[in-house]
């Protein structure tokens, strides 16, 4: 099972919100970069890179690059954070947070991300995930399914669609998406524990590869989850729990090793 440390960034910043809450904000870092560099030196596999302006809301069209050494000058502050982070560490980087076409996606992959997250236009543009995989492939294309009370939330967890969560899953299934970040919302940034019974059913109904997030709390949580992992859940995102010491790295790691 795969543990991700999550980098969220907000006007460049390494931050965490609670239940997603863009006013109940706490920031823990000012340097993005060197956390990233922090967590992959204590063995993180791999990256989870959340740009919470696009998330929320504040998004601009972004014009694709041109060949040879990216210009960066133009793009807004957390974009520039992904690349620089790409350029720092060797691990694979899952990124998301506010991309709305095929456009951001290549531009994202084009700085850096080994695969990008979706999730309003999962629920609101339907086809552009099917172009997506189309063009991108299914191993560089990643949902997000952020639950409240069993329904997806949209536009930064602020809405709530009428969609449940294993009604889009199975959506996402026949589009061709092989695996999901399912978020409980309720239980995000709160450390009361990951909703381990929703995300097994969530794997198990739907067939899609589910990555665990939201609630993490402790060494607990890391067991639950891999007891399991033949349902399909592949991995874990960290936030909370690291930043605030309640769970060590390394600790998470090994335990997800089953060591």
């Amino acid at each position: 099972m795969i543990v991700f440390p999550a980098i969220d960034l907000r006007q460049g910043r390494c931050v965490r919100l609670r239940q997603g809450d863009p006013t109940a904000v706490t920031v823990f870092s000012a340097d993005p970069v060197a956390m990233a560099r922090h967590w992959v030196a204590q063995g993180a596999e791999w990256l989870h890179v959340v740009n919470l302006d696009g998330a929320l809301g504040e998004v601009r069209a972004l014009a694709p690059l041109p060949d040879g050494e990216p210009d960066l000058s133009g793009l807004p502050r957390n974009w520039q954070c992904l690349y620089a982070i790409r350029q720092a560490v060797e691990v694979p980087i899952q990124f998301g947070g506010g991309l709305r076409s095929l456009d951001d996606i290549a531009l994202a992959l084009r700085l850096g991300a080994t695969r990008v997250i979706l999730g309003t236009v999962a629920v609101q543009q339907p086809e552009l995930v099917t172009a997506a995989v189309e063009r991108f492939g299914p191993e560089r294309i990643v949902v997000g399914i952020d639950a409240r009370e069993g329904r997806v939330a949209i536009h930064g967890w602020r809405e709530l669609s009428s969609l449940t969560v294993i009604d889009l899953a199975l959506r996402l299934a026949a589009m061709g998406v092989r695996r999901v970040v399912f978020t409980d919302i309720a239980r995000d940034g709160m450390l009361t524990g990951v909703n381990v019974a929703a995300t097994a059913a969530l794997a198990r109904l739907s067939g899609l590869r589910v990555i665990a997030s939201g609630g993490v709390a402790g060494p607990e949580d890391i067991l639950a989850l891999r007891a399991e992992e033949a349902a399909g859940i592949e991995g874990v995102i960290l936030g909370q729990a690291l930043y605030t010491g309640a769970l060590a790295l390394p600790t998470a790691l090994a335990l997800a090793r089953g060591l």
